[in-house]
């Protein structure tokens, strides 16, 4: 069992910054692949970036590429993901998720823990 607890989200305006928090609960999380995915309004839960139990390899989605930089500290048992440049289009709720598998994974269904989610919201 895993339990997430997004944090960092907020209103910024274009161009600027922000770095979300994922605290995980559970001794087995150096072993479970790490991921950030998306929800605006109206639309579907979008990938965004993974991570894997090492953190030597990383995914991104194409639209966040070059921007956004995800992270983790399996002592502290926390992924971070660190935005920058940020655009009003990048405005969702950001949620973390924790997958099963060591290897970074775009595959949403591979995702068995998610967070509550952290609004994030950019002004143009």
């Amino acid at each position: 069992q895993v339990q997430l607890v997004e944090s960092g989200g907020g209103l910024v305006q274009a161009g600027d910054s922000l770095r979300l928090s994922c605290a995980a609960s559970g001794r087995t999380f150096g072993t479970y692949a790490m991921g950030w995915f998306r929800q605006a309004p109206g639309k579907g839960r979008e990938f965004v970036a993974s991570i894997s139990y090492s953190g030597g390899s990383t995914y991104y989605a194409d639209s966040v590429k070059g921007r956004f930089t995800i992270s983790r500290d399996n002592v502290k048992t926390t992924v971070y993901l660190q935005m920058n440049s940020l655009k009003p289009e990048d405005t969702a709720v950001y949620y973390c998720a924790a997958a099963p598998t060591p290897r970074a994974t775009m595959n949403r269904s591979e995702y068995n823990y998610w967070g509550q989610g952290t609004q994030v919201t950019v002004s143009s």
